[in-house]
């Protein structure tokens, strides 16, 4: 699985444990072995850039999807192949996140990286349906590579 983590933020961040992520949301979602992911990490400025540039809102936000091809979950005999698209984390709004909700930045951005990679894969939150079973996957990846409860989701204010 083509995995690549771009840290450019100048903060330390797990990065191993968002590989480890990354490839454990494929496996599970059947995305093909072959599929690409970018995730770049980047700093509060930066982020506000991005944020700007593509959703058209002020400040920096915790993660953002940037889809290239249109991707959906897989199934065990035909996995879904192509170019899944870029994922992009801020670890100080994560730090700010995880400080509310009172767990570590760590577990925020394992988190943010699987509620962005699930975007990459058509989930969405917008209809209270599709929220519960889009938080409720995140929550059970997260909770598989974690070995314990996942953090309850943390909201920007």
């Amino acid at each position: 699985m083509a995995v690549e983590i771009l840290n450019e933020s100048g903060i330390e961040v797990p990065e191993d444990a968002l590989l480890r992520m990354a490839r454990h949301v494929y496996a599970r979602l059947h995305v093909h072995e072959r599929a690409e992911t970018a995730v770049t990490v980047v700093d509060a400025a930066r982020m506000a850039e991005l944020h700007e540039e593509w959703m058209d809102l002020p400040g920096p936000t915790d993660v953002m999807s940037l889809p290239m091809d249109e991707l959906t979950p897989g199934s065990p005999e035909a996995p879904a192949e192509g170019v899944l698209g870029d994922v992009v984390l801020c670890p100080e709004v994560a730090a700010e996140q995880a400080a509310r909700g009172g767990h570590s930045r760590d577990d925020e951005l394992l988190l943010l990286l699987t509620h962005g990679m699930l975007h990459l894969l058509g989930y969405d939150h917008v209809e209270d349906a599709e929220r519960e079973e889009m938080f409720t996957l995140q929550d059970r990846l997260v909770s598989e590579v974690l070995g314990r409860p996942a953090p309850a989701p943390t909201v920007e204010d």
